[in-house]
């Protein structure tokens, strides 16, 4: 289909459809899976016409076959049953429409969707979205909570008034979709997706009341597992269905049973509140009015003692022995000081008779030399060498007789 073209020289529509028309033709058959929205059986047309789509994207396809091809399968497949179609692609070049004609149809039963169920969550498994580790704890008190449910169903009727039962303020964002069928999956994704964006959410509960394996598939559908793992808020699951959990029960922050475990889950029972705050101001009450008892009967022991009652008494016992070690301290101190001065005494009696001046006033006398040099021996002096003479008191000068 490389063709030269210009504006000058265009190509018919016509034209250009027999050629697309041409390059579909050299195309092969084809296994495709999807689920029956349209289903069209005119009586005595040899064509029957039905549209196929795919329930995780918002694509659909027209398929064609022939009456006989339908009628092997049509006692057990209708609108909103998921069916395998090996067809081959068409082109209708008087519409400019793409079709698929169909050369066999299979439906696909419960065990081949628990099957591919059972490979896509070993395969999300292995990702990790199902860890325990990136499950988020929730708001023990949430002001806002996002709920994606059916339009006037018993979960939303549940979930609500439960909550509001036992939480009269709590504030819902409700968000009703499709919870089975073609349009689910893309509606409960976007859904979730809005609930997430908005800041005062604080948990979203995604709830519907059981069913069928073949009512849950949107719920173990890949692209809203993969959105409820990507979402910042904590999500809750709440199908509501025992038997067999779709993988949404798994990637969810926290799965509920039914919508009405979810708004108990969810939402803490203000009577039980209030009754727990009660307990919890009793038992402060105890344990305060236990210390203060304690603390009592611990100052009640400290008065009790003799020091607390009588305090002068032990400095009044102390004052006679400080008095007696006083006296004899004093004592103790008189007769050393005696004993020092009669000491002192005798000592200074016995310097001064053994002082040169004691000698001097018995009528010695020191001579001395000009230098000061004290004469002891003859021998040391010459004649008429002048000498000084020290006596009692006072000195005179002599001479040396020669």
């Amino acid at each position: 289909m490389a063709l030269n073209t210009s504006a000058e020289t265009p190509l018919p529509v016509g034209e250009v459809s027999r050629l697309i028309g041409g390059w579909i033709d050299r195309l092969g058959a084809v296994w495709v899976e999807g689920q029956i929205t349209q289903l069209s059986r005119r009586p005595g047309a040899g064509v029957v016409f039905l549209t196929l789509r795919d329930p995780s994207y918002d694509i659909s396809v027209s398929v064609t076959c022939y009456r006989q091809v339908f009628d092997a399968v049509a006692d057990v497949v209708s609108e909103g049953a998921r069916v395998v179609v090996l067809a081959k692609p068409e082109w209708y070049a008087p519409r400019g429409q793409l079709s698929l004609r169909a050369a066999e149809i299979r439906p696909v039963g419960v065990g081949e969707l628990l099957a591919r169920l059972e490979q896509l969550k070993k395969a999300l498994a292995g990702e990790g979205l199902f860890a325990p580790e990136r499950k988020r704890p929730l708001p023990f008190l949430p002001q806002l909570i996002g709920l994606v449910c059916g339009r006037a169903s018993a979960a939303e009727r549940d979930v609500l008034e439960n909550a509001r039962h036992r939480w009269p303020a709590v504030r819902f964002e409700v968000r009703n979709v499709a919870v089975q069928g073609v349009h689910a999956v893309p509606q409960v994704v976007q859904a979730v997706k809005e609930l997430d964006e908005i800041d005062d959410v604080d948990v979203i509960i995604v709830a519907r009341g059981g069913g069928s394996v073949e009512d849950l598939l949107p719920f173990s559908d890949e692209q809203l597992v993969r959105t409820v793992a990507a979402c910042r808020t904590p999500v809750v699951s709440a199908i509501g269905h025992e038997p067999d959990n779709p993988l949404l029960d798994h990637v969810a922050d926290l799965r509920a049973s039914t919508p009405t475990d979810a708004a108990k889950k969810v939402v803490p029972d203000v009577g039980e509140e209030y009754e727990r705050v009660r307990m919890l101001r009793d038992r402060a009450r105890r344990c305060v009015g236990a210390v203060v008892e304690r603390e009592e009967r611990g100052l009640a022991h400290a008065l009790a003692r003799p020091s607390i009652q009588d305090p002068h008494r032990m400095i009044d016992e102390r004052a006679d022995q400080v008095a007696a070690l006083l006296d004899r301290g004093r004592r103790t101190l008189g007769h050393l000081l005696d004993r020092a001065d009669s000491e002192l005494t005798h000592t200074h009696a016995r310097v001064v008779a053994l002082s040169p001046a004691a000698t001097l006033k018995r009528g010695y006398a020191v001579l001395q030399k000009a230098d000061g040099h004290v004469v002891r021996d003859p021998e040391e002096v010459s004649g008429d060498e002048v000498l000084r003479a020290r006596v009692s008191e006072g000195e005179f000068v002599v001479r040396v007789d020669s």
